[in-house]
């Protein structure tokens, strides 16, 4: 990965000047402050125990997703990017259980996939192939280990990788896609992602759905002239292009 995307000094660096550009240098002083200090006031005791509240998941299948293990430099560089956050799994049944395709024929890709969660879930459903794009190490590492450690009677897919790498300049694969999104990146960075997507698609035309949950930044999807909202609800979107 470039140094600028896993650097934390790097990272600040290159938020400060997008912020400083786009907002002025009080409000993006501003801004970097209340970041350290929501990083501190998550460093304290009591939020720690509060992360421990997504650990069922780890417990049942001896993996490590939960957000109470994610360490420090990690829960730094996601304040700059997108923190880290665990699909609840009731949930991501529901989203995929909405979704009306032919699962052997679609590639699953978890953009901003973090410890690999949603990927282990993803394959109690048969899908050609199962892809996450993470771009911390440190995150992806522990995918890998997930990965290779996870057990499931309910397991359909095998094929199942973690790649670190910027979903910004990801090349995507050949086949039908659909792309899950848990609020893995900044706005800029969403823009620059819609952007690779759609030249992706018009070099090479595809079925594509777009599964969204928590939809903080659905607008840039319902004006992108490309995509389609077909589904939801006030927890996700789905979007087809």
């Amino acid at each position: 990965m470039p140094d600028s995307a896993t650097s934390i000094t790097n990272t600040v660096k290159a938020w400060f000047r997008e912020h400083s550009a786009e907002e002025g240098f009080l409000f993006a002083l501003k801004g970097l402050l209340a970041l350290l200090w929501e990083f501190a006031r998550d460093s304290l005791p009591s939020r720690h125990r509060q992360r421990y509240g997504d650990v069922d998941y780890d417990f049942d299948y001896h993996v490590n997703t939960t957000a109470a293990t994610v360490g420090w430099r990690d829960r730094l560089l996601g304040l700059f990017h997108s923190p880290y956050q665990p699909t609840e799994p009731a949930l991501f049944h529901k989203m995929l259980g909405s979704v009306v395709i032919d699962f052997r024929r679609f590639t699953f890709i978890d953009v901003g996939s973090g410890k690999g969660r949603a990927l282990l879930m993803a394959s109690d459903y048969p899908f050609r192939r199962i892809l996450g794009v993470e771009l911390l190490p440190g995150l992806h590492q522990i995918a890998e280990e997930n990965i290779r450690n996870y057990k499931s009677d309910w397991q359909k897919c095998f094929a199942i990788e973690s790649v670190c790498a910027d979903a910004c300049e990801f090349v995507f694969p050949m086949d039908p896609l659909l792309l899950y999104l848990f609020s893995p990146l900044p706005e800029s960075g969403f823009v620059r992602f819609l952007a690779n997507l759609e030249s992706s698609l018009r070099q090479h035309p595809r079925p594509a759905l777009i599964m969204y949950h928590n939809p903080q930044l659905e607008t840039l999807l319902t004006l992108h002239p490309a995509l389609k909202k077909v589904s939801g609800t006030h927890q996700y979107s789905i979007f087809a292009a």
